[in-house]
């Protein structure tokens, strides 16, 4: 279709805008050949296009020519000549033909000036460069330029709420942990203002070892350098009691504070990365490893310490942390915005 209708271009319209295009092509071609190593595909497709271009030059240069030096038309006396008889047997005189009268004089169309021709393609393929390049750096809302969405909260509507959410006054679900974790502020809070989070869920499980009869709601929400996750137990451990199995356990690290003027407990922990074998491996996996190091903030439901309380927890594949000042500025905006029933 293109090409159809540039041949319907005028000769000096098209062949010059042709020569340009051929030349921008072929050099541009040409040059990531030889700087960027484009390969020797590339330089034979730029070498064809300066071809092309050489010889397009090479025809309008003879079009110039034959323009300014216009062939000399037969005279009239060159072909009286030609078509006179020359059998010396005729003696007869001519007889004499009244002159014709002299035919009127056509008004001369003026021709299009080549180069205005050439001027005007040349200026018409700068202005849609020009058009085409302003296109691509202005700002246009969902192009290219925008900033990527921030991933919104999964939630499985049609799975069944474990009967310990029911039995269980106020406990939240994991989607309402999710909605009040991913907050337009948390990578500012992680120190990474320029991410946004690529996947959020919650889930409404239940605390291990208890035969589903602990609501444990759990969100997670992931940016290319942290993840964050977020839970509530609704058990009768308190956090002064956590504190003592501290000693047994393998956290390290641990601080005593207050948060919202509640009783809280920073402390570090290796996560455990289990590798699933979903190929022809028949469903075996490797063993359990030690994933890299994570900073949990458990914060206790009130400030009675009555039972129950929320991990807050930061980690990274890298293994780097953010600072715990951080951590606590994260429970700080994100504890209040959960509608909890005992506070």
């Amino acid at each position: 279709m293109l090409g159809f209708l540039v041949r319907l271009l005028p000769f000096w319209v098209r062949e010059p805008l042709l020569i340009l295009v051929g030349t921008v092509f072929g050099v541009r071609i040409l040059y990531l050949a030889l700087v960027d190593d484009a390969g020797w595909v590339a330089a034979a497709i730029g070498a064809v296009f300066l071809l092309g271009t050489a010889l397009r030059v090479r025809v309008v240069v003879h079009a110039l020519r034959a323009r300014r030096h216009p062939a000399p038309a037969p005279s009239a006396g060159d072909a009286g000549d030609r078509g006179v008889a020359t059998d010396a047997k005729v003696t007869a005189p001519a007889t004499p033909q009244p002159e014709a009268a002299p035919a009127a004089r056509r008004p001369a169309e003026k021709e299009p000036n080549a180069w205005g021709q050439a001027a005007l393609a040349i200026g018409l393929f700068a202005v849609i460069g020009a058009a085409f390049w302003f296109q691509d750096r202005l700002p246009t809302p969902g192009g290219d330029d925008a900033a990527p969405e921030a991933a919104t909260c999964r939630h499985d509507e049609d799975a069944k709420l474990p009967g310990a959410y029911r039995t269980t006054p106020g406990a939240v679900t994991g989607e309402d942990l999710c909605r009040a974790l991913n907050l337009p502020a948390l990578p500012g809070l992680l120190g990474t203002p320029t991410e946004t989070a690529t996947y959020a869920s919650g889930t409404d499980n239940t605390a291990p070892l208890t035969d589903r009869k602990v609501a444990q709601p759990e969100a997670r929400i992931e940016f290319d350098t942290y993840t964050v996750e977020l839970s509530a137990t609704y058990n009768k451990l308190t956090v002064d009691q956590y504190q003592g199995l501290t000693a047994y356990g393998n956290e390290t690290d641990v601080k005593e504070l207050t948060v919202l003027g509640r009783p809280a407990l920073l402390t570090s922990d290796h996560m455990m990365k289990i590798q699933i074998d979903l190929g022809s491996g028949g469903g075996s996996g490797g063993p359990v490893e030690q994933g890299p190091l994570a900073r949990t903030l458990t914060v206790a439901f009130d400030a009675q310490d009555r039972g129950g309380s929320y991990d807050l927890t930061v980690w990274s594949e890298s293994g780097a942390l953010p600072e715990d000042r951080a951590v606590i500025s994260i429970a700080e905006e994100v504890l209040p915005r959960i509608a909890h029933g005992t506070e």
